[in-house]
């Protein structure tokens, strides 16, 4: 396949899974099967184009950015919670995955942990949704500590590829009583560091094939990706929002299980 259609059709994938509880990471796997290029050329590509997803976040909630950074910087109670609450929710991801980064490179080149990690997400989905009892939607900087650390081990649960890291992070805020809509939102406040720095940590161990123009997918391919992920998911993430605030997630839960189910069939039969 055209090595620029091949960016551009892993851009969609991207930016449309990467803030539903269905796992971009897992369905760009499964994906290298399907359109049967190597994986492992194109693993820095997958980690490096979600920063365009991350800039449609960005985007879309520019203003609680905005001034979120100018409460820091004039040390108001409600911008300093607000970050604060970022950051101890990527804590937990960020020291696991850095202690178990060969572990999680080992785990991405397995598509059946893919597969069967999205039927047991799946699985834990619909659960979570009976038996939760979601709380009124509030501001992220109001969260209590003892809810932000919860999320962020959460999130540590998306090491394995095929859980989600929205999937995990806004299933844990709703089992502790967080509203569908902030939980969503903080799902998406706390995608911007953790895959800043994840982008970063690949970069700094395999980016110097691309600056010395060695590597297979290089700089044009990761451009394409990055802009049409963007695109898509500044779509996604605003219908999200409006979606799961009136009908909850089950329906994901349900995809997640047909996809699994028809993925750990397919890699049997191959």
């Amino acid at each position: 396949m055209d090595m620029t259609l091949t960016a551009i059709l892993l851009g969609i994938v991207e930016g449309l899974t990467e803030f539903i509880p269905v796992s971009s990471t897992g369905h760009l796997i499964l994906a290298s099967e399907l359109f049967g290029y190597d994986a492992k050329e194109w693993a820095m590509f997958n980690v490096v184009i979600q920063l365009g997803a991350i800039l449609a976040v960005v985007v879309q909630y520019w203003g609680t950015f905005w001034n979120a950074g100018m409460g820091v910087l004039r040390l108001e109670s409600e911008g300093l919670r607000f970050a604060r609450n970022i950051l101890l929710a990527f804590l937990p991801s960020a020291v696991l995955g850095l202690a178990l980064k060969d572990y999680i490179d080992i785990m991405l080149g397995s598509p059946s942990i893919v597969a069967w990690a999205l039927i047991v997400g799946g699985i834990a989905i619909l659960g979570i949704e009976k038996i939760a009892k979601p709380g009124e939607n509030g501001s992220v900087a109001d969260l209590p500590i003892k809810q932000v650390l919860g999320v962020g081990f959460a999130q540590c649960l998306a090491m394995v590829p095929g859980v989600s890291r929205s999937g995990a992070t806004i299933m844990g805020a709703l089992a502790m009583g967080i509203g569908r809509k902030t939980a969503a939102e903080f799902s998406f406040f706390l995608a911007v560091p953790t895959m800043i720095g994840a982008s970063a940590l690949e970069l700094m161990t395999k980016g110097d094939q691309l600056v010395a123009g060695t590597s297979t997918v290089g700089w044009w391919e990761i451009a394409v990706g990055f802009a049409v992920s963007f695109v898509v998911a500044l779509a996604v993430i605003r219908l999200f929002v409006a979606y799961v605030s009136r009908h909850g997630f089950a329906p994901f839960a349900w995809y997640r299980i047909v996809i699994g189910s028809a993925a750990v069939i397919w890699l049997m039969m191959r």
